[in-house]
């Protein structure tokens, strides 16, 4: 069986490769204290990676190679992630008295109930959550698959550039690990809280809900901040590098704010409304306690009030590294401007100390 979940693991690099660029990020604790030892970005070429299956193996690692050697760091050990929808999770019951190699044995004999594919294309995983509620001599074992391919293209791609996939990881498990960074910075923290993080990257929104830390909820969308790329280069004439540059930078004609920002951060706000009353209509919530912008579009200007405006709902952009300290190798600014888009790489990071 393949380390889906993942087993405890020594140092392990948090690698989050998404449609646009690939992201890398070392972390050591001391203590209760994490501290970021190396992290790199770098931009995949155009449909290197297609709504998060990754459709080009040489150039993603190709990239890998650059980000790692950008980063300067020693480890080889990667933790990757998997989409959320290309992966299949189900709780089951098992007996209690079963230890792991015994209930590996009996989840291989009884997948074919649980999974709608051959299994021989199936990488499976499961992990013992606890006592079940509704009988106590039963576990609570959540079971987790996904096709192989999904699993060997990211391995393919990290084996190019010299590093090794030690853990294969689900990103809303990720996510969920990252967002224990954030809950302090809440001003309700340790409340039976319900929040909705919004990871907007570049092609794809990704919407998490967390009750009480646990996941309840995950719903992608295609939409991303792409679309306010695309605009730039078509109003202004500029190339792809051009107008991602500009959007970063800066320097763009006076018209650009009412032109062109000001409909995209309406579109942004209108798919966050949409994505929670999808929420509110699936399940018995109806409503939550706040809002986390994540992913590279999170960091627009001005975006976190419209939302917060507009969904009644305090809202705030994810910092996961609020609190970290920061190693020699790294550059505090560059970290603080990229950190809505690395909370998936941090969670995978954290997996050095399970």
């Amino acid at each position: 069986m393949f380390g889906l979940i993942g087993k405890k693991s020594s140092s392990v690099l948090g690698v989050d490769v998404s449609s646009s660029s690939a992201k890398l990020l070392e972390l050591s604790k001391q203590g209760d204290r994490y501290r970021v030892e190396s992290y790199a970005v770098e931009p995949l070429p155009a449909n290197a990676v297609v709504e998060k299956n990754i459709t080009d193996v040489e150039a993603v690692g190709e990239v890998l190679k650059r980000v790692a050697s950008k980063s300067r760091t020693s480890v080889k050990q990667v933790a990757v992630a998997v989409s959320g929808s290309a992966v299949i999770t189900k709780v089951i019951q098992m007996d209690s008295g079963l230890n792991e190699f015994e209930m590996e044995d009996q989840i291989a004999l009884e997948a074919d109930q649980y999974i709608p594919y051959p299994l021989d294309e199936v990488a499976i995983d499961f992990e013992v959550q606890g006592p079940s509620e509704s009988n106590p001599d039963q576990v609570d074992v959540l079971l987790a698959a996904c096709r192989k391919e999904n699993v060997d293209v990211r391995e393919d791609a990290l084996e190019i550039a010299g590093l090794n996939a030690k853990v294969v990881d689900v990103e809303a498990y990720a996510l969920e690990r990252a967002y224990e960074l954030i809950e302090p910075q809440l001003d309700s923290q340790g409340e039976e809280l319900v929040v909705a993080i919004m990871d907007i990257g570049a092609t794809m929104t990704t919407l998490s809900v967390l009750a009480e830390g646990k996941t309840v909820y995950t719903r992608e969308q295609i939409f991303g901040g792409k679309q306010l790329t695309e605009e730039i280069q078509r109003r202004y004439g500029l190339s792809t590098e051009e107008a991602g540059l500009a959007k970063k930078q800066g320097g763009l004609p006076d018209d650009y704010e009412t032109e062109v920002l000001n409909p995209f951060r309406e579109a942004v706000v209108q798919q966050v409304a949409r994505a929670l009353q999808f929420f509110f209509g699936a399940s018995q919530y109806n409503a939550v306690d706040y809002v986390v912008l994540a992913g590279g579009t999170a960091s627009i200007q001005g975006l976190t009030e419209m939302v917060e405006e507009k969904t009644g709902t305090p809202t705030l952009v994810a910092n996961p590294f609020a609190d970290m300290a920061v190693g020699s190798r790294v550059n505090a600014s560059s970290l603080s401007n990229d950190a809505p888009s690395l909370m998936i790489a941090c969670g995978l990071a954290m997996r050095s100390f399970d």
